[in-house]
């Protein structure tokens, strides 16, 4: 027996998201061309990643709220773990461009200017990524969404790139030492390269079918132990998550001696209990007797012990 939710759209986030990044790159590139900082300037080359990871979500978002076809029974939910890898990506690459830049303003130092004004535009543009991150974030987690969790992170991480920017460079206008600014932009380099790192390793998890959470698993099997002392037993229980949509599959062995009426019953009260721990999620059961040795569950045990 199986049931499916249909998919909202989230798209309006992603519209959010490319709004914030427009917003931030003219603010941060104001900054650069007023200061001069190397360390602002890679501040505003991560924004343009973030520009172009909106510009993905939204794409990918689109593609993963259409309807399961014939050609897609299970839906279009992993398009969301092609944007958020193709993000994760588009980090790393901007990491390295941050480095360049870095290392030759760190060989040649140069004096910054108008720095508090800079600094007023740079804070302007950290609290527009911070508001739109949180609510990423929210809404992200709230619909097991992890495109909008990866761009909810990347503009959280611009948002504490920014703040070490600006210390950065208030460190400069105080000490006069230039190369902090470049020092600075370095590991902002190096926080963005960990933070693009564990967005690309959770997309490709989610691209080799990893099994849900183990508190999502926890929650089911929960949900599954108040049919058991009814001399009910569950088998071969595997769950996996597609973008924001859980499956979760078993076998439930009943009784020899009870009545196929019975018996879909039963099966109808865990699909409703395994659904209202887990809202939304997909839920598929298949029969067997207690009474039959050779129940498919016990040969999907085996097979699954098989090397």
């Amino acid at each position: 027996m199986n049931s499916e939710r249909e998919p909202s759209p989230l798209t309006r986030f992603a519209w959010l998201s490319i709004a914030a990044a427009v917003v931030t790159i003219a603010l941060k590139l104001v900054a650069y061309r007023l200061t001069g900082s190397v360390g602002l300037l890679s501040d505003a080359i991560e924004s343009v990643v973030n520009l172009v990871g909106g510009m993905m979500a939204l794409a990918m978002l689109t593609v993963a709220a259409r309807p399961a076809d014939e050609d897609h029974p299970y839906g279009h939910g992993k398009a969301e773990y092609f944007s958020s890898g193709v993000e994760g990506t588009l980090i790393l690459l901007a990491a390295v461009s941050i480095a360049y830049a870095s290392v030759g303003r760190l060989i040649t130092p140069q004096p910054l200017e108008q720095i508090g004004l800079g600094l007023v535009v740079s804070v302007l543009a950290s609290l527009v990524n911070l508001g739109v991150a949180l609510l990423l974030r929210q809404v992200g987690r709230k619909r097991n969404s992890i495109t909008l969790e990866a761009n909810s992170q990347h503009l959280l991480t611009d948002v504490w790139t920014s703040v070490g920017v600006v210390l950065g460079v208030g460190a400069v206008a105080l000490t006069g030492w230039q190369r902090l600014d470049p020092l600075v932009a370095l590991l902002v380099a190096a926080n963005i390269v960990w933070t693009g790192v564990g967005i690309v390793r959770r997309s490709m998890a989610g691209l080799m079918d990893a099994a849900l959470s183990p508190e999502d698993q926890a929650v089911v099997r929960k949900a599954l132990l108040i049919h058991e002392p009814d001399g009910i037993r569950f088998e071969a229980l595997q769950t996996r998550q597609s973008g924001a949509y859980k499956f979760v599959s078993l076998h439930v062995l009943v009784p020899g001696e009870w009545t196929a009426r019975r018996s879909h019953q039963l099966l109808e009260r865990v699909e409703s209990d395994i659904r209202q721990a887990l809202p939304g999620a997909s839920v598929i059961t298949h029969l067997e007797s207690l009474a039959d040795p050779g129940s498919g569950a016990e040969e999907l045990s085996a097979r699954k012990e098989r090397p």
